[in-house]
């Protein structure tokens, strides 16, 4: 092959490395794409059940008692008569969740979810008394009446959660989306409690009580990409540290129980375009 040749054949190679180059590496020249996650909220309700607790009351200050309830029974309300007018909504034990599905390889997700249950002190229990009242020891089974103390978180008994969500995806079709999720959080109570201890009652006000923590499992159908039913078992140490008693809200009120909560829940996905 002469010069010329060799030439002419070096720049028709060189012209077509271009189009080469496009057409067999075109990953050379196409930008990554980086997938976002998803926002979610939910809504639903809830029944609940209780441990027994031992409760201490005490007040030393305007009052003076100091007595303990050794394994008090309580029990949740539910108040679902009339959930479905848009008034009384938060009239129930109601949840609700706000979080984002990073849609990563492990599937995890964030969330800030507020449960607002209800736990009440039955009423009329006989309960093992102990400690002092206005300078008169107890020590005994004692029948207790709302006029002696009655003790309610009922506006409520409230566990404001931020959770570390795992997604499993179990089935799928075109439409549905079937997961397994699990979560584990805590956080602050941040409830609202309303009491009578002899005679002294207290309405009640918005305020940190104590801390929770909890598990949770439960399953999600996801239906046409943007709307969700999910159902949770959640169980929950509670630790009630700061619970103010009487008028003055100078008593204090302990306790710590365990809770199983069981929820029902709808939700809408907000899922954010790729870049």
């Amino acid at each position: 092959m002469n010069c010329k040749s060799l030439l002419l054949t070096s720049l028709l190679v060189c012209s077509l490395l271009p189009v080469l180059a496009q057409q067999l590496l075109p990953e050379l020249s196409a930008k990554p794409v980086k997938k976002r996650g998803s926002l979610y909220f939910t809504w639903g309700y809830n029944r609940d059940w209780y441990t027994k607790s031992t409760i201490r009351f005490r007040n030393t200050t305007t009052d003076n008692y100091d007595f303990t309830f050794i394994d008090a029974k309580a029990h949740d309300r539910s108040d679902l008569r009339s959930f479905y007018k848009l008034t009384s909504l938060t009239i129930p034990q109601y949840d609700a969740n706000l979080g984002y599905f990073f849609n990563d390889k492990r599937d995890l997700g964030i969330e800030v979810s507020w449960d607002h249950l209800k736990y009440i002190v039955t009423d009329n229990q006989v309960i093992h008394v102990k400690g002092q009242i206005r300078e008169r020891p107890i020590d005994k089974d004692t029948l207790v009446t709302p006029g002696f103390v009655h003790l309610q978180h009922t506006n409520g008994n409230n566990y404001l959660m931020i959770n570390l969500v795992k997604r499993q995806q179990l089935w799928h079709s075109r439409a549905f989306h079937l997961s397994a999720i699990g979560k584990a959080g805590a956080g602050p109570l941040i409830s609202y409690t309303i009491s009578t201890v002899l005679g002294n009652e207290d309405p009640g006000y918005f305020h940190y009580h104590g801390v929770v923590a909890a598990l949770s499992g439960g399953f999600k159908l996801d239906i046409l990409k943007y709307f969700f039913l999910q159902t949770d078992l959640q169980g929950a140490w509670v630790d009630y540290t700061n619970t103010k008693l009487g008028a003055d809200h100078r008593g204090l009120a302990t306790h710590h129980f365990y809770s199983l909560q069981y929820k029902y829940l709808f939700g809408f996905n907000f899922p954010l375009n790729n870049r």
